[in-house]
């Protein structure tokens, strides 16, 4: 399944390029609103909450209202993530939060499990140069992925692993990499970074996994379908 995807910085839709330079940027927000409709799931992110220079929750609760959207971006604490299901939001997705210098923080994952509900948590393990990244994208931890993954399985209903290195770049997935997370996890696994075509969203659905595609639908490389 292709999973679009809502980047919110400033008040507006953006794209970013490995997570730091603006490379599409829209405040056709209704435009965007009437073009999803009828997808049974779109990612919402809030990239200023991510960063903590603020947040964009009057637009965020907007399109929740309009879309199934499940949601990440400075979910840092319980109350963070029930205030984020009270606007609507299908799933919460917490990343960073989840890990510490160190590696996963199984007690916050096991508070948040307990408090939302695993059924309506998504992990983000964002992984770059086969360790994983925290805090946008600058904090690399000594753990890789799929440790991540295995020691975060018991708190969550889904993973939605990001391939940093190919993040924004319009030059195709590592699909590998996602193979290596796909046989790691029971869980559902949704994959994140360069898809760029039709024939990767369909190779990943075979595998199992859902593409959540935000670059090549900006750009017009990919078309939706209802």
């Amino acid at each position: 399944m292709l999973i679009p995807s809502i980047d919110l910085q400033g008040g507006r839709i953006v794209q970013l390029v490995q997570g730091e330079r603006l490379a599409v940027e829209t405040s056709d927000v209704d435009g965007w609103i009437r073009r999803l409709s009828g997808q049974s799931k779109v990612q919402l992110i809030d990239l200023d909450a991510a960063k903590g220079v603020g947040d964009n929750a009057s637009l965020l609760a907007r399109i929740c209202r309009e879309l199934p959207c499940r949601v990440g971006g400075g979910i840092r604490s319980v109350a963070r993530a029930r205030e984020i299901l009270d606007l609507g939001a299908t799933h919460v997705i917490a990343g960073s939060a989840l890990f510490t210098d160190r590696g996963v923080d199984t007690d916050f994952a096991a508070r948040l499990s307990g408090a939302v509900g695993a059924a309506r948590l998504i992990a983000a393990v964002d992984g770059r140069g086969g360790k994983v990244v925290i805090h946008g994208w600058r904090t690399q931890l000594p753990c890789g992925p799929v440790e991540a993954i295995g020691a975060l399985e018991a708190f969550v209903s889904e993973f939605l692993f990001t391939n940093v290195d190919r993040e924004g770049l319009m030059q195709g997935t590592d699909l590998s990499a996602i193979a290596a997370i796909r046989r790691a996890t029971t869980r559902a696994v949704t994959a994140a970074g360069g898809i760029t075509t039709m024939e990767e969203v369909n190779a990943l659905d075979s595998m199992g996994v859902d593409a959540v595609v935000g670059m090549a639908l900006y750009t017009g490389r990919l078309e939706l379908h209802s």
